[in-house]
């Protein structure tokens, strides 16, 4: 809502006389053209919308210096935990300002650094990624993924730790899948879609809806054409399948789910007979369950069966019937995000209010101890296996970079085992919980972090950004440009909205399907505390989110404009009526319900939708929309129909932007140096349109 700001003259967008009739009701999309992502049209629009974007952009002062700054605060090595095969730790590593990370491996913990792959020499710009990896229990081989531009699909391939040369393997149309190898290295399991028909071209393969997932076996040294297809689901093309063999390497765990949706389905076959039948542990997928370790026949399970916080059961594959089931930690009342078992130990987290909580039992679930944290922050890792006396995992929080324990599994003693070297004083910085009332009275938990000594004025610029959905939990955890906004004087709002996993399955059901007003109700009500409680106004407010949070953002700024001063949507699902037509978006039918299958779904639907509920000669907030051309998650023409339809229906001068990313998708995987250009312009943006000073 800067004053000052031009109109701008958008690049022309055609309208068609296209419409759809769903359940009795007309629906014009005039920019259906916009899906053929790759036509000359639409190309020729996305340049000129590029143009813009920049030239506007540019007009912003210091923004050179934003990006320099926020190089300098990136610039620290780090690590992530390391995991053990065999007597090797693998663990991947930036120096700084490497676009990618780079994996290293070495004997035992104090012996030489070596690098197994790194995966910037694999392209000049960055732009082709390591998405996956799996390593045989010697330590001798590697399965790795590579994704290209920042696609969901990736091919897999083998290397050789010791000599750093792959081997001629090469597995390709794998999707949502990792690589789980046979106890002798022999061959790995994975999951793909059936290869394209022959003659599609890459872009159609790119916007092809994907079903029917498939398990199978690669044996080193076999053409991919040769792999064994181990186990499918002919029944239902919307189940994904995860294939785990056990670390005896006895079992191979089959996962199951539909779509998005938490709970799941679990069979087992018997790796030492392959010819019996396959064991359905469990046949109706009615509550989440996770296999945690087995011992022998004895499998532990993570499940939210008539437990919506989760608790740990034990099944024994002899006698799998519900009758025979065991309860090994019951339900509390914090949120089972978690459970490993090291050393015949269960390590537990959990979430209390967003925060983590790390607890110990034994295998018979008593508890042993409560484990010692830095403070309040977020915990990952715990890797390993059942007969493993160590363990490692890291802690961060808004102003903590990833800090490496090493946790000894005798003794249950953490140690520091390694911590980045920043360059800016954490202590200058606070962060606090609050709680806040949403419309229809649920408390809601929100982190609020800026510099020491911030006066409640009401003239902060503040930045609030969720996610609400998905059963995803948004915790404290590091990031170099919250501390870049931070510096600059801004407040980073962060809320804990209904439709996450932050207060288990009841949490993510309230957010869901026909209930899904209540996650937009929840972000309203924070930016409303915010307000109310002297932080900021409403023009110097900026919201942000991406993928389902830039579905929140978008249907947030449509339902209250006058409340934000600046929106940054990134990768949004913006075609709610559609987005079940493209790549793997069908599996999202079961967060959102299906608009062309359900009457009341669709009614709900329509009501949110952003493309649907742009008004002519509305004034909304300064918007900037970004996306990638190569995002095969959510397709960009979300994005773009979105821009069309906003810059068409725009009064006043508040500018609607959008920044199309080349070679890249929907995030994972983007060259470091892309992403950091791109939060410098969302933040060159803010900035402009809050009123910023860029500090120089």
């Amino acid at each position: 809502m800067n004053p000052v700001s031009p109109v701008l003259a958008y690049p022309a967008a055609r309208k068609s006389d296209q419409a759809d009739v769903y359940f009795g009701t007309t629906v014009l999309d005039p920019y259906r053209w916009m899906e053929d992502v790759d036509s000359a049209e639409v190309k020729a629009w996305v340049d000129a919308e590029n143009e813009l974007t920049q030239r506007y952009l540019a007009e912003t002062p210091g923004r050179e210096r934003m990006l320099s700054r926020l190089m300098e605060l990136t610039n620290f090595a780090r690590y992530t935990a390391p995991a053990r095969r065999g007597t090797r730790y693998f663990y991947a590593h930036n120096s700084g300002l490497q676009n990618q990370n780079v994996l290293f491996w070495q004997e035992g913990l104090e012996g030489e650094a070596k690098v197994l792959l790194d995966p910037n020499t694999l392209s000049e710009d960055g732009t082709v990624a390591i998405s996956g990896l799996s390593i045989t229990d010697d330590g001798g081989l590697a399965a790795y993924s590579v994704a290209e531009a920042g696609s969901d699909w990736v091919r897999w391939h083998v290397r050789d730790v010791t000599t750093s040369e792959d081997l001629p393997d090469v597995v390709r149309w794998s999707k949502f899948s990792g690589a789980s190898w046979l106890k002798d290295g022999s061959g790995f399991f994975y999951a793909r879609y059936d290869a394209p028909a022959e003659g599609v071209h890459d872009a159609e393969a790119l916007k092809a809806a994907n079903y029917f997932h498939k398990v199978y076996l690669h044996k080193l040294g076999t053409p991919q054409s040769e792999d064994k297809l181990i186990f499918e689901r002919p029944d239902d093309g919307e189940i994904n399948i995860g294939a785990q063999v056990t670390d005896d390497g006895r079992y191979l765990v089959l996962y199951q789910s539909k779509g998005t949706s938490p709970n799941n389905e679990l069979s087992v076959m018997d790796l030492a007979q392959p010819e019996a039948p396959v064991v359905k542990l469990i046949d109706t997928p009615d509550a989440v369950y996770a296999p945690i370790e087995n011992d022998g026949t004895t499998f532990w399970l993570r499940t939210t069966l008539d437990a919506p916080h989760g608790k740990v059961i034990a099944i024994d594959l002899e006698q799998p019937g519900r009758e025979n089931w065991t309860t090994v930690i019951p339900e509390n009342e914090h949120n089972l995000d978690d459970v490993s078992m090291i050393d015949d130990t269960f390590i537990v987290s959990y979430l209390t209010d967003a925060q983590s909580v790390v607890t110990l039992h034994g295998r018979d679930g008593s508890l042993i101890e409560r484990l010692a944290l830095p403070g309040i922050g977020t915990v990952r890792g715990f890797g390993g296996r059942r007969e493993d006396t160590e363990t490692f995992y890291q802690f961060s929080n808004f102003t903590t970079p990833g800090m490496t324990y090493r946790l000894d599994m005798k003794t249950w003693q953490s140690t520091l085992f390694r911590r980045p070297e920043l360059l800016f004083d954490p202590s200058e910085y606070t962060t606090e919980q609050v709680f806040y009332t949403s419309k229809d009275g649920t408390r809601v938990p929100m982190f609020v972090s800026h510099k020491k000594g911030l006066a409640l004025n009401g003239d902060a610029p503040t930045l609030l950004y969720a996610y609400g959905g998905f059963n995803i939990s948004l915790m404290p955890e590091f990031s170099p440009t919250l501390v870049l906004w931070m510096e600059m004087g801004g407040v980073y709002a962060q809320p804990s909205l209904r439709g996450g996993g932050e207060y288990g399955e009841a949490w993510h059901e309230a957010g869901t399907g026909v209930r899904k007003q209540n996650v937009f109700d929840d972000f309203i009500a924070a930016a409303e505390w915010l307000v109310a409680n002297k932080y900021t106004s409403p023009k110097r407010l900026a919201i942000s989110g991406g993928s389902n949070g830039g579905l929140l953002v978008a249907a947030c700024e449509l339902q209250r404009p006058d409340l934000f001063g600046a929106v940054h949507a990134a990768v949004g699902v913006m075609d709610m009526l559609r987005f079940d037509q493209f790549t793997i978006g069908w599996a999202w039918k079961a967060e959102y319900g299906s608009p062309t299958e359900n009457a009341e779904e669709f009614a709900a639907i329509y009501k949110y939708s952003p493309l649907h509920n742009v008004r002519e000669g509305a004034e909304y907030p300064a918007t900037l929309i970004t996306t990638a051309d190569h995002d095969d998650r959510v397709y960009p023409a979300h994005s773009f129909k979105y821009t069309a339809a906003l810059q068409a229906a725009q009064a006043g001068t508040n500018p609607v932007l959008i920044r199309v990313e080349t070679r890249a998708g929907h995030g994972a995987g983007m060259p470091l140096r892309k992403r950091l250009e791109a939060a410098v312009d969302q933040y060159a943006f803010m900035a402009r349109e809050l009123g910023m000073e860029v500090p120089a």
